[in-house]
Parts: C-alpha cells; structure tokens; sequence
C-alpha cells in the first residue's frame, strides 16, 4: 500500500513512539489522526507541526474503555477526512504489577486498554471501510517472561494472539501485523541503572521510536505480509 493520500488513525499519537508512529506516517504523505487522552498538548502540538509541514493532521481526545468509546473514536476519524485507510492500537497502559499484588483493577485495566481496545477498534474500523491496514504495538517481553508486570505481559501476549487470528479472518481484504519494540528511550538513558533496567542488548544499541516507525512503514506498506510480529530490539527476543 502506498501510503500517499492515506487516511492513519493512530491511538496514544501524541508522545514517544506515538509522535514517530505520526511523524513517520506523515512522511509518506499519509493524513495523520492523533489520538489521545491524557496528553492534549503534545498531541495538539504535533497535529499544529504536521499541518505546518505541508500535511494533514487532526488531534482526536477519547477513551477507549468502552465499545461505544471505541466506535466512536473511528466514527470521528471518518468525518476528520473522509475516509480512513490505517488503523494503529499504539495506545498502551504499562504498569508494575508481580503475581503476588496482581488484583482485579490492576487486570481490568492492563487488559481493557492492551487487548480489548484494540480488538474493539478493529471490528469499527473493519465495519466502515472496505480494505486496510491494523497494525497493533506490542513489547519484546511476549517472546520469554517479565517478572513484576504480570498483568501487562499477559495483555500484551493476548494481543500477539489476536494479531495472528485477525490476520487470518480478515484476509484478504486487510493485513494485521505487529511490531514489537524493546526498550525504547528508557529514563535517564546514559545512566548505569538504565542499562541494567533494559537488560543484554546482542547489538549493543537501544532501539529508538524512529526504529520502530521503520518497522511500522514496512509492514503497513507490504500487501504480502500479514500475521507477523518484527521485534525491534537489538536481539533481546533472542535470549
């Protein structure tokens, strides 16, 4: 798919791999719908930027923990420019949660936003258009364990699940993949503790949001690939 002229929708577009998820999209001449909730200005900003570039952009607020949230979300992307053609379930809840503390909210919400959200606006946005790209986010965590954030590598393995069925019921119309980024733009990146909180890189190189926008500009533009996962990590799903 050229992405050229293409309508994007992508959720929690307002920061980090979001904004270069926007950025990226925008580069190939896609109109760019920044979602968020929470971070108003740095999606304004952004949408304020892309326009400024030459594009086309519009900052969308919603939550996404209804099915009428989620709908509505992908209705306001339709009217923002007629048409919608790329569907990105960035927007993620990352918590520390081990086994042992794990409760029911600390569940609902990792699940809601991480595997529910996406599966809602898959099925709006499938029911609106006639062919596209979904591509979900996920983590390298999926490929081994994450001690501490339970309810988080559970949500995020059930997406990887849900990549891999979607991508067989809704071919051939639409193609679902998924990257999964490592640790990206950790706080205080050149610190000792850093390092070690991201653990053995084989490449010896942090993955960055313009990475894993690479990825994401691959798959979105392959009309041959659907049901894969790319980690961008250095290698750590290797280990």
């Amino acid at each position: 798919m050229d992405m050229c002229g293409k309508v994007a929708l992508v959720t929690g577009g307002g920061a980090r791999i979001g904004r270069a998820l926007c950025e990226a999209l925008a580069g190939q001449g896609c109109a760019v719908v920044v979602h968020y909730r929470r971070s108003r200005k740095e999606a304004l900003d952004l949408a304020r930027r892309l326009e400024a570039a030459g594009g086309r952009s519009r900052a969308i607020r919603g939550a996404l923990d209804t099915q009428a949230s989620c709908e509505r979300l992908v209705s306001q992307a339709f009217k923002a420019f007629g048409r919608l053609d790329v569907l990105v379930n960035n927007a993620s809840s990352f918590d520390r949660t081990d086994f042992r503390h794990v409760r029911g909210p600390e569940l609902d919400s990792a699940f809601s936003i991480n595997l529910k959200a996406p599966i809602l606006l898959t099925r709006a946005f499938v029911a609106r258009a006639r062919r596209g790209r979904v591509l979900n986010l996920l983590d390298t965590r999926i490929s081994g364990h994450a001690p501490g954030y339970m309810a988080y590598l559970l949500s995020k393995q059930g997406l990887a699940d849900f990549t891999r069925a979607a991508a067989l019921e809704l071919a051939p119309d639409f193609t679902v993949n998924a990257v999964a980024p490592g640790p990206v733009l950790a706080p205080d990146r050149g610190s000792r503790s850093a390092r070690e909180k991201a653990g053995a890189i084989p490449l010896r190189r942090r993955p960055s949001p313009g990475d894993v926008a690479s990825a994401a500009l691959f798959l979105l533009g392959g009309d041959a690939i659907t049901g894969q996962i790319v980690y961008v990590d250095g290698g750590q799903n290797l280990l």
